[in-house]
């Protein structure tokens, strides 16, 4: 059985010497189903919790910003580090802690928001010379590698770091490669895992599956969604508001059994899909009826999904180019969603073709594989 850096607390009490802050969310648990924050309560001065995206408790909506609190159930201060204003650590917030512990399960995809709060934490803490102590945690899809490196024009809070899609580390490997990479000098510290190997995905750790964030109900969700994710960034649903987000994609314009076909008809290993009719409860199209498609993995062993992702804009557009279109800019600066979730420009132009970009995917991710190397910590088995 797999142990969690949260589970090893007890042998490290050299490092929460001091004011302790926590940041953490609701995956922020021992392999045995304990609240990280009743285990440093414990054993440490715990005066802090910090919340990314979501909430220390899991209670925000995805992309809702919230103002600082006190957590109810641990009687706790919490500050926000998901606010309109900044998503760093404020002065005011580094001068009431020495150290620093982070321990948030992401799902080894570059577009959640926890790994860009990761880096500003090694940044700010480097700057204020406080601590940072993060409790490590496998990656769900072990060791992982697929999709292009972000591209410094569209750094963006959804790709925080010039990263793949999916990049293969532990949030413990990742933190010591942005510290070393971006030379911050942080005083870090790994907790690492124990009994892991980096062959190992969700399925060989032994524990139930917490939810990151409530978009991601499931492991298979997980594996899902580092293509279908691309999906939020047009005017199709990428299922938010049914009971499979990231597995049910449609829209209003779409008819689910002439849909279904094409896109079975694509190959896309791993996988099969079946036609399905849908009226999502919450997000884009909530309350309208939509067709589309539901996806199932065969074999996760062969699934792609970075370039299923791509084949399937490329399907939408080329069948639906009066209706199919990409959500508009949200930044000042033009551009658009989904090229910050792709961490390119590519999708605005016109011509764009899947093949060429994918064959440049599979370039980026085997240079990213000899890059990522000397911050591996795992046995391969």
């Amino acid at each position: 059985m797999v142990l969690f850096g949260a589970d090893r607390v007890a042998e490290f009490p050299s490092l929460f010497a001091g004011r302790v802050a926590l940041l953490t969310g609701p995956s922020g648990r021992t392999s045995g189903n304990v609240p990280t924050i009743d285990v440093l309560k414990q054993c440490c001065n715990l005066q802090l919790l910090l919340a990314p995206e979501h909430g220390v408790r899991g209670d925000k909506a995805a992309g809702a910003l919230f103002a600082d609190e006190i957590d109810e159930s641990s009687g706790l201060p919490v500050r926000s580090l998901y606010t309109k204003d900044s998503k760093r650590l404020s002065r005011e917030t580094l001068a009431l802690f020495d150290t620093l512990v982070y321990d948030i399960a992401d799902v080894g995809c570059r577009y959640y928001t926890f790994l860009t709060t990761l880096r500003y934490c090694i940044e700010d803490c480097a700057a204020a010379g406080k601590r940072l102590v993060v409790l490590d945690r496998p990656n769900p899809l072990g060791d992982r590698v697929e999709g292009g490196i972000v591209r410094s024009e569209v750094i963006s809070f959804v790709g925080g770091y010039e990263i793949p899609v999916c990049y293969g580390l532990t949030c413990g490997e990742l933190a010591e490669m942005m510290n070393r990479e971006l030379h911050c000098g942080c005083d870090l510290h790994i907790i690492p895992c124990a009994g892991l190997t980096r062959s190992m995905t969700f399925r060989d750790w032994g524990h139930c599956w917490v939810m990151p964030s409530m978009g991601i109900p499931r492991f298979e969700t997980a594996l899902l969604y580092p293509g279908t994710c691309l999906i939020e960034g047009t005017n199709c649903s990428e299922g938010r508001g049914t009971g499979d987000p990231f597995g049910i994609i449609g829209a209003p314009f779409i008819q689910a059994e002439v849909f279904c076909k094409a896109f079975n008809a694509l190959g896309c290993p791993g996988l099969e899909a079946t036609p399905v009719y849908f009226t999502p409860t919450a997000s884009k199209h909530q309350g309208v009826l939509c067709g589309g498609i539901q996806l199932h993995i065969l074999d996760e062993t062969v699934l792609e999904p970075v370039a299923m992702g791509v084949r399937l804009l490329d399907l939408l557009r080329k069948m639906y180019p009066k209706n199919f279109s990409f959500l508009p800019p949200v930044r000042e600066d033009g551009k658009i969603f989904l090229s910050l979730l792709a961490g390119h420009r590519d999708f605005e132009k016109p011509d764009w073709d899947a093949d060429a970009l994918l064959a440049r995917y599979a370039e980026e991710s085997a240079r990213f594989r000899v890059r990522k190397a000397p911050y591996e910590r795992y046995p391969k088995e």
